[in-house]
């Protein structure tokens, strides 16, 4: 494993690389770091080569300090630092694999520099555009990150991300992703939820692609629900679908054999193609 810095818009992007083979890279979601991606990292590191990074503000990745002005913008700006990552690796094209706003941020990557990947994936993720509901969802949670602290609201969040049968099976597996968001300022999570708030809708970017696209959904996600999820699963000319059963917003954990053999078969599959 390589751990590596490069510096973007005066802040630090800490990203890890690992294994040989073709490049994928992993972009995490909410709350999380490149550390959500263990088990698949474990499962493919002897296939591929992975590219595992921390978004700005998240892990060791500095948050990227912008004027108010520039918020809309914000997920374009992650998926620019991304672009800045593989070019440090000279990698000219990739499989880029998204979790939840990592999927926001590789549906941006998608539409600006499409040249660059051969395949892309959503997990738990969509194109759609956050309704008033989810808007007015997401303000009150910055509202409660003001004024009680990040930790206080990860602490409330994240087991509500897994089913109720794996919370109740695997409580340590949650306490570890709980301890992996410790390091999380307000911040950091206020910029998140502004700038999915902001972000547009990219249903349009999934009609235009000709590459693969992955879609690894949850039946029981209630973050990104099974109807919005197969809603766009019609627009890309090459769609590959797996709905977990029993399944919540984490399917890589709570479902890690069934979602890493659905990314190693869509992998190998784009290898081939």
């Amino acid at each position: 494993m390589h751990r590596k810095l490069l510096t973007y818009n005066n802040s630090r992007i800490y990203y890890e690389t690992e294994g040989n083979g073709p490049p994928v890279m992993f972009v995490h979601g909410f709350g999380e770091d490149g550390r959500v991606w263990h088990y698949q990292r474990a499962f493919l590191k002897s296939h591929f080569h992975l590219i595992i990074p921390d978004l700005p503000g998240s892990g060791k990745s500095d948050l990227l300090s912008v004027p108010a002005e520039r918020t809309a913008s914000m997920i374009e700006m992650y998926a620019d630092s991304m672009k800045q990552v593989l070019d440090r690796e000279n990698i000219k094209q990739c499989t880029l694999i998204g979790h939840s706003m990592g999927g926001y941020v590789a549906l941006a990557f998608a539409q600006h520099y499409p040249e660059r990947l051969n395949a892309l994936g959503l997990v738990h993720s969509t194109a759609f555009a956050d309704n008033e509901d989810k808007k007015a969802t997401r303000r009150k949670g910055i509202a409660f990150i003001q004024r009680y602290g990040a930790q206080e609201f990860l602490k409330q969040s994240i087991p509500n991300l897994f089913g109720s049968a794996f919370t109740l099976q695997h409580p340590e597996q949650i306490e570890t992703l709980m301890k992996d968001a410790g390091n999380f300022t307000a911040a950091a999570l206020v910029q998140y939820y502004g700038a999915m708030i902001k972000r547009p809708d990219r249903t349009e970017t999934l009609k235009k692609l000709t590459i693969p696209v992955l879609f690894i959904i949850g039946e029981e996600d209630k973050s990104v629900s099974l109807e919005d999820s197969l809603k766009q699963c019609y627009l890309p000319a090459k769609a590959f679908i797996n709905i977990l059963p029993d399944t919540a917003h984490m399917g890589m954990w709570e479902r890690k054999d069934q979602a890493n053999d659905t990314v190693m078969k869509f992998l190998n599959y784009v290898c081939d193609a």
